[in-house]
């Protein structure tokens, strides 16, 4: 068995030592550091991210994914009793919520949280997820006054590799700047890394403008398929704006700064659709076609996120430049460091 068979998904696997996994994010935002990876010379340059715009191309063009992160995560009690822990994923049809739920339930349990908020189980599905209506004071409730209550009782979702409870400074330092449509339960991590004096050069040195797409909790899941033409990709909710499908479709060369921007971008080119739910796994069976540059953080081994990285500069190059920042000490995943594809 060849493995560095990119259908396999063993190949996506590296080591990293839990030291380099950042649980706060680096301050000041500029001093991240910043590896960049020209792909036609196959040549790395170790920066920082304050050096960023003298790396890319004066006619760049620029796409933002402009979700904001809910304070998805609630802790209550089975009414029957018993701890429970409800992490939000996505609204449903009817008045009904995807969501993860740490404890046992059953189809018609009674959770209970507080400012009378109590969710009632109304399916379990077989990906893990629990399908819930939500009460307030018994009246069902629809996703602006779910979120509204949410951001009263609610925490920030960390993801789960930060293993500390969330604090209020993570309110700010796991949103972006530019966090405008409410609806993601984790962030567009690539963004994190403008201050607002750096978002403020971006805007003047570039042409910018922003997308949607709703971050869901699959995309912490690693692919349990042993080859990746047999993973079914997670669906999250996405819009497109005017302004983003002009650049889109414009011949002008287009940094994507993040994954779920590629991912949104990437599915238009593929179906036209401005407003949905995309579900596209990117991958080097299946690599971008738009997307001229990547900005993104260092990923978990086996995500469909290092497998996205791969479909831009192949697996071999993407595992040697990963032990390359392991060797570094980057900081890896949500807090870490970044890397720059051009």
């Amino acid at each position: 068995m060849n493995p560095l068979d990119v259908n396999l998904c063993a190949s996506y696997d590296y080591y990293l030592p839990k030291s380099l996994i950042a649980s706060h994010p680096i301050n000041p935002k500029e001093s991240a550091k910043l590896l960049v990876y020209e792909r036609a010379s196959k040549q790395i340059t170790h920066a920082n991210f304050g050096e960023i715009f003298s790396f890319l191309p004066k006619n760049t063009t620029v796409l933002l994914n402009d979700t904001k992160v809910i304070k998805a995560r609630i802790f209550g009690v089975k009414s029957s009793s018993g701890a429970i822990e409800l992490l939000f994923n996505s609204p449903l049809e009817n008045s009904n919520f995807k969501v993860y739920i740490k404890g046992r339930v059953k189809v018609g349990a009674k959770l209970l949280f507080d400012q009378n908020l109590h969710a009632q189980v109304v399916a379990l599905s077989d990906d893990g997820t629990r399908v819930v209506k939500f009460f307030h004071n018994e009246k069902v409730l629809d996703t602006s006054a779910l979120f509204e209550l949410l951001d009263k009782i609610g925490h920030i979702p960390l993801p789960p590799y930060i293993k500390r409870d969330d604090t209020k400074e993570d309110e700010s330092d796991y949103q972006t700047l530019f966090a405008k449509n409410e609806g993601a339960v984790a962030a567009p991590t690539a963004s994190l890394h403008f201050s607002e004096k750096m978002f403020e050069e971006l805007q003047k040195r570039f042409e910018v403008e922003f997308l949607t797409l709703h971050i869901g909790a699959g995309t912490f899941k690693s692919v349990d398929s042993e080859k990746l033409d047999n993973h079914i990709m997670h669906s999250e909710y996405f819009s497109i704006s005017n302004g983003a499908k002009r650049l889109i479709q414009s011949h002008k060369p287009l940094l994507s700064v993040g994954t779920t921007v590629t991912r949104t971008v990437e599915y238009f080119i593929r179906t036209k659709k401005q407003q949905g739910f995309c579900d596209l796994f990117l991958n080097p069976l299946n690599p971008p076609e738009r997307i001229d540059y990547l900005l993104t953080n260092f990923h978990l081994p086996r995500s469909t996120l290092i497998m996205l990285v791969a479909g831009f500069i192949g697996l071999e190059e993407t595992l040697r430049i990963y032990k390359i920042a392991v060797d570094k000490k980057y900081r890896f995943f949500s807090y870490g460091d970044c890397m720059l594809i051009l």
